[in-house]
């Protein structure tokens, strides 16, 4: 219990920094993006600015078959636009080009040298649509570019952002090796301070499970005096039908089972795993003999009692526990199911487990009591619990049973009609 206290609070830690670093990495991934995608396309409105001063160079081959000498340095005069003149010395691998309204190269402007076929390939790899804007690979390179609308057609500005991609590319591995290191020391930091959690807690919840074993097994032996005395006080009265002596008999016997019972819950609290003896069993043999035995009470009450129990069914478990635990819901069903009432067994397979549903018609559960009906000592109708000889222990135990076999039990019940429980166990 302890083991799976510890995991939990160990994975909600984990969780909750995760979380917190990935919102924290991917807000600082996306400011960086927006921030350097925003210095991209003020650059690319600086590039294209060039071909406002006559700065285009004619291509040596254009699409309508005429042949141009280019030169391979642009043209950048001195005496205009000092800023971008300065802008575009600084950054030479960006280029310009001019097209008309169907997007047919015409002209360019290029702070580099590159063959003809890189421009008309540059041109060919882009979104042809107005104000379009984007990126693509080329000869090695990233190219941002972004389309503008002029009246004679269009203006596409490139710009190199090979660098900008492998800052953003070192940063998601800086991110997630940052998160793994951190990750890893966050684990054995918070193991440790588990661990420290969880101690003082165990400590209180083993000295009360020794407390309540030690007053189980020290009731044990003046119960079983006071049991055997009622005995011998029964057995040699005038009146064998003395119903003070029977009264006592009847809470001296409910005592031994509220002790053994509570014994016995402290002993599965605190079992582990492997200490428990374990098997494959019939549990359909052993569904069908307990069905057996409850025939007899179910035709004295004249409740009608059906059952479809699948076959062969393999479970790996201790046999007596979970037969217990189905002793335990068959015997709450008769209880708690009124005359001429039914009862209907049944044990099938589904995907991944086997399903033991037991369906008794009755007065049902209250929605609010549903979540309480697996406490210890909690009884929902009080009354006809005590009538009926319960003190609220079954349910906890067989839950408690269930819990360490892997599986799951839960109740639906519609209020005035039926409830249902249903247990489940890997198959």
């Amino acid at each position: 219990m302890f083991k799976r206290l510890r995991n939990r609070l160990l994975l909600m830690n984990l969780s909750i920094i995760s979380i917190l670093m990935l919102i924290s990495f991917s807000t600082i991934y996306v400011m960086t993006y927006n921030n350097i995608h925003e210095v991209i396309r003020q650059d690319l409105y600086r590039i294209a600015d060039f071909n406002k001063n006559d700065h285009i160079v004619l291509p040596k081959f254009d699409l309508l078959g005429g042949t141009i000498a280019a030169p391979t340095e642009p043209n950048i005069p001195d005496n205009k636009n000092n800023q971008n003149d300065k802008f575009a010395k600084e950054r030479l691998a960006a280029f310009v080009i001019e097209t008309n309204k169907d997007f047919a190269l015409s002209s360019w402007l290029s702070f580099f040298s590159a063959d003809d076929e890189f421009y008309i390939t540059a041109l060919s790899s882009i979104d042809k649509s107005a104000d379009a804007s984007g990126d693509f690979d080329l000869d090695g390179s990233t190219w941002a570019y972004m389309v503008q609308n002029r009246p004679t057609g269009y203006v596409i500005s490139f710009i190199d952002m090979t660098t900008q991609k492998e800052v953003l590319d070192r940063l998601i591995l800086t991110f997630i090796g940052v998160s793994v290191v951190m990750l890893f020391v966050i684990f054995f930091i918070s193991s440790f301070l588990t661990e420290r959690s969880v101690r003082p807690i165990k400590e209180a919840f083993d000295k009360q499970k020794q407390f309540i074993s030690d007053a189980s097994h020290e009731l044990k032996t003046p119960l079983a005096v006071i049991h055997t005395n009622v005995d011998v006080l029964l057995s040699s009265s005038d009146e064998p039908d003395n119903k003070w002596l029977k009264y006592i008999k009847s809470e001296v016997e409910r005592m031994g089972h509220l002790t053994n019972d509570l014994l016995y819950l402290t002993q599965m609290d605190g079992a582990e795993d492997h200490q428990m003896m374990k098997a494959n069993f019939d549990f359909s043999e052993k569904i069908e003999h307990i069905l057996l035995g409850l025939e007899v009470v179910a035709f004295e009450k004249e409740i009608n009692l059906t059952y479809n129990i699948l076959p062969n069914v393999e479970i790996y478990g201790n046999s007596e526990q979970l037969s217990q635990v189905a002793m335990i819901l068959l015997d709450n069903a008769i209880k708690y199911t009124p005359s001429k009432g039914s009862i209907e067994v049944k044990l099938y397979k589904t995907t991944h487990h086997y399903t033991l549903d037991i369906e008794n018609t009755g007065d049902g559960i209250l929605e609010e009591d549903l979540p309480k009906i697996f406490d210890r000592f909690y009884r929902g109708d009080k009354v006809r619990s005590r009538e009926s000889g319960s003190y609220g222990l079954g349910l906890a135990i067989a839950k408690s049973i269930t819990e360490q076999h892997g599986g799951k039990l839960f109740c639906e019940s519609v209020p005035n009609e039926r409830t249902t429980f249903t247990l489940k166990l890997k198959a």
